[in-house]
């Protein structure tokens, strides 16, 4: 929802949440005032048989049917940068403080490696279903290769490793889970 702003520009609304029996299916339904404009923002999301993994996972098995590989990658690379340069001028002794932004950055670039196909080394351009995502893809296509997602990954895994080793809450002792 944040990925789709209102059309004055604005991705804050004041979200009221239901579920709708819709056919055979249950469908989730955000929907509010743009809190810039007043304009009503309405989306709907159909529910997967399956319970979806806890957070900050974004879902099953499959690849999003909703948000497309580049716009996950903004995702990842805009929550790490902005929690990376916070660590960067933080005491490692606050660094746990990111850790929630950091698992979120992780979880939006394990997404994108949902979208290659067996077989294939690299995010195809037929993934790429909205103009953001198309556009990144554009301009940097080396990004959806298998390899530089691994690193990508490999690397905020162990970022969240030394958060867990220098860096524990107030009253927490040994590693967070």
């Amino acid at each position: 929802m944040d990925l789709h702003p209102c059309e004055c520009g604005s991705s804050d609304f004041v979200r009221r949440h239901r579920l709708e029996q819709r056919g055979d299916g249950i469908v989730a339904v955000y929907e509010g005032p743009c809190t810039q404009c007043g304009r009503n923002r309405n989306f709907a999301f159909l529910m997967a048989d399956e319970i979806p993994p806890p957070p900050p996972a974004f879902g099953g098995p499959e690849p999003s049917e909703i948000i497309d590989p580049g716009e996950f990658v903004g995702v990842a690379h805009d929550v790490s940068r902005r929690a990376g340069l916070e660590m960067l001028n933080s005491p490692e002794s606050e660094h746990h403080r990111y850790r929630g932004a950091m698992a979120y950055a992780l979880a939006a670039s394990e997404e994108v490696l949902k979208f290659i196909p067996p077989g294939q080394d690299a995010v195809p351009a037929s993934a790429f279903t909205s103009e953001a995502g198309r556009a990144r893809y554009e301009r940097e296509p080396a990004k959806f290769d298998r390899d530089i997602l691994q690193m990508d990954i490999d690397l905020t895994r162990k970022i969240l490793a030394d958060i867990d080793e220098v860096s524990r809450p107030p009253g927490q002792s040994g590693p967070q889970a």
